[in-house]
């Protein structure tokens, strides 16, 4: 048997010992039947391995000193462009974490294998930092805090949650779930919405190339009749003309449009007036509202379920959903509540739940069941969502015909007529 010296966390406090063990899979199980959450567990040595060591680290550091000195510290430092961490970054990275504090693998070690396996440079770089922290003793979840870009606020809030309880495994476990729901419902959208995109490009372009070389052509054959043009057709000359002449002016005038969409929407005034004008665009709105209120009943549950109070839990589900208008909402719910009303009270006053799934939340706080009745919410609006996007493009489909029989009907007016006028004349002489 041999004696292993461990660090880790029991009730949320970090405790140092010592355990003897026929290796580190052994100690690690031995340590989580008495709740102990394994960091980092590493095998005593005698005094002569010690020594022996230290000598050794100490000729390494010696000579890689020279070669690292000029050397950037930092991968990001590297490339200028580093992709983001993705949803997907962010399951798998879930997914292996439950399996290995499953297995009793110290946390430490967990973070440092995991950092050499994964392809997205910031996590790595997290990751790194991650362990660093941990071997300072700092708990994981104030670890991860430091890097809010990858790890929001929700997230932390289960880690933390999960080091307290001794549950860390279990929080993992529904991080992932959570994250993968999320990007399912991201990929839906992405993929009902790529149809009518494609076709609103496609006449974006059309429109370009008539004006750059279709009007003009027919514009100059008019001239050379001298015929007296209808309105349409003056005012298609006149745009072609404008565009061909004045095409930096217009392309200024988008830009400079865009950078003060851009910079009303970073405001807090806007930021609330675009995410409630969101709500309110025809046919998508609506997906979009229930999207979000899938993610927030979501997140809502899992929360609960984790032990977080219901107050704080509606302080990060507010924080985690992408848009303002709906997040200001919530943190009315959040006050309603700590000013003494009931959950269906606030919820109703809300409006932003169906009359279906407040009978739903009067259940569930009847019962003692709130966050598996927030489940069944959550469950309501995605089957809904998914629904709607199925049908997306049918939905879709008669507007976009109406634009294209409407840029075909101004042609028609506006380049045609003219020609089949002129066509009359000629005959008629």
């Amino acid at each position: 048997m041999a004696r292993y010296s461990y660090k880790g966390k029991l009730a949320g406090k970090t405790v140092n010992g010592e355990i003897e063990a026929a290796n580190e899979a052994a100690a690690a199980a031995a340590l989580k039947r008495k709740n102990v959450v394994p960091l980092q567990i590493s095998r005593m040595q005698t005094r002569t391995q010690t020594l022996t060591q230290t000598m050794g680290a100490q000729k390494a550091v010696k000579k890689t000193t020279k070669n690292t000195a000029n050397k950037p510290t930092s991968l990001a430092q590297k490339q200028l462009f580093i992709p983001n961490v993705s949803l997907e970054d962010l399951v798998i990275f879930s997914r292996q974490m439950y399996s290995l504090v499953k297995a009793g693998i110290p946390i430490i070690r967990a973070m440092q294998g995991l950092a050499d396996t994964t392809t997205s440079i910031r996590l790595k770089e997290a990751l790194q930092q991650v362990s660093i922290e941990l071997e300072k003793g700092k708990p994981l979840a104030n670890a991860m805090s430091a890097h809010p870009k990858i790890f929001s606020r929700l997230f932390v809030s289960m880690i933390n949650v999960g080091e307290n309880t001794g549950k860390l495994e279990e929080a993992f476990l529904q991080l992932a779930q959570y994250l993968e729901d999320e990007q399912e419902t991201r990929k839906r959208i992405q993929s009902a919405t790529r149809y009518p995109i494609f076709v609103l490009i496609a006449i974006g372009l059309a429109l370009l190339l008539m004006n750059l070389f279709v009007i003009p052509t027919f514009a100059e054959m008019f001239a050379k009749f001298n015929a007296d043009l209808p309105w349409t057709t003056v005012l298609l000359v006149s745009s072609s003309n404008f565009f061909v002449n004045y095409w930096y002016v217009v392309i200024a005038a988008i830009i400079v449009m865009v950078f003060a969409a851009r910079a009303y929407v970073k405001t807090e005034k806007g930021k609330l007036n675009w995410s409630r004008y969101k709500l309110n665009i025809p046919v998508v709105g609506s997906i979009i509202e229930r999207s979000t209120l899938a993610r927030f009943a979501r997140s809502f549950a899992m929360m609960l379920q984790a032990g977080v109070p219901l107050t704080q839990a509606l302080n990060l589900v507010s924080e985690a959903l992408e848009n303002d208008f709906m997040s200001k909402k919530v943190q009315d719910i959040r006050r309603g509540i700590e000013r003494g009303d009931s959950l269906l009270r606030t919820a109703n006053a809300s409006n932003l739940f169906t009359p279906l799934v407040m009978q739903m939340i009067a259940v569930g706080e009847e019962t003692g069941r709130i966050d598996a009745m927030l489940e069944e919410v959550a469950d309501f609006y995605e089957r809904e969502v998914d629904f709607d996007l199925k049908s997306l493009t049918a939905k879709i489909e008669p507007i976009l015909i109406s634009i294209v029989a409407g840029m075909v009907m101004i042609l028609a007016l506006g380049i045609f007529m003219p020609m089949w006028d002129m066509m009359g004349a000629i005959k008629g002489q």
